[in-house]
């Protein structure tokens, strides 16, 4: 199997009705974030099942050799071709060795500006930089939040699951002091991003969370402050909620 029998197989479960409905969804109105994005209407359960099927049909071929497919399909205009070729690529890292993976994760580097709207940076980003990115150096997550690419300051954020994962809360909440209490980001993606993974730190540890927000709550967006304290009972949540700006 090779990049076009994944585009044909795309093709097939295409549904012009659901592209009508996704294209609203991501936001793919002028001026809006997801601006020009193109879909063909195959919903996610149907692309793994397709990128599994690929990497079934590629268990001969060499690392490199599937890379090469795989960027062909990330060059697509089409918003599906990029997020199967991004779950192709996170399913030859977890079957790889530890040279292969080396390579697949400064692919995936090379090629974020393919990474382009939140769905492909939240199903991808952990399980390439974040797993690759345990047990070493974690600087790397704030080059990232430095960007001024709106979905790499993402795959920072959701880069750092895997860390929260693992038990290791540090990198979530620097990136979320960095860049909601520093830098204040301002882009209500990222609100959403950096709430989730405080949940995320909030629901192995509200002790930690907590401490993080008697600190920061008060600078921290309203949105970002309402998806961190999702889980808490509703004293606790009402408490910051007070304070949040």
């Amino acid at each position: 199997m090779n990049a076009s029998d994944v585009v044909a197989e795309l093709r097939r479960a295409a549904s012009p009705e659901k592209a009508l409905v996704l294209a609203r969804f991501f936001k793919t109105g002028r001026g809006e974030y997801g601006e020009g994005d193109l879909f063909l209407g195959v919903m996610v359960p149907e692309q793994r099942k397709i990128a599994k099927s690929f990497l079934a049909g590629t268990e001969a071929l060499t690392c490199r050799e599937t890379l090469a497919e795989v960027l062909t399909l990330l060059g697509s205009a089409y918003h599906e071709e990029r997020l199967t070729a991004l779950l192709i690529l996170v399913g030859l890292y977890n079957r790889s060795g530890d040279k292969d993976r080396e390579r697949i994760y400064g692919f995936y580097l090379k090629n974020l500006k393919c990474v382009n709207n939140w769905d492909l940076v939240d199903l991808s980003a952990p399980n390439i930089v974040g797993a690759h990115l345990l047990g070493k150096d974690s600087a790397l997550l704030f080059t990232l939040a430095g960007s001024d690419h709106l979905w790499t300051r993402r795959v920072a954020v959701l880069a750092s699951f895997a860390f929260v994962r693992a038990g290791r809360f540090s990198e979530t909440l620097s990136l979320a002091q960095r860049l909601l209490v520093d830098d204040r980001e301002a882009h209500d993606l990222m609100h959403k991003a950096v709430g989730w993974m405080l949940r995320e730190v909030g629901k192995r540890d509200q002790q930690v969370l907590e401490a993080f927000l008697d600190l920061h709550a008060a600078r921290l967006p309203r949105t970002a402050l309402r998806y961190a304290i999702e889980r808490f009972a509703e004293p606790t949540r009402a408490k910051y909620l007070r304070c949040g700006r």
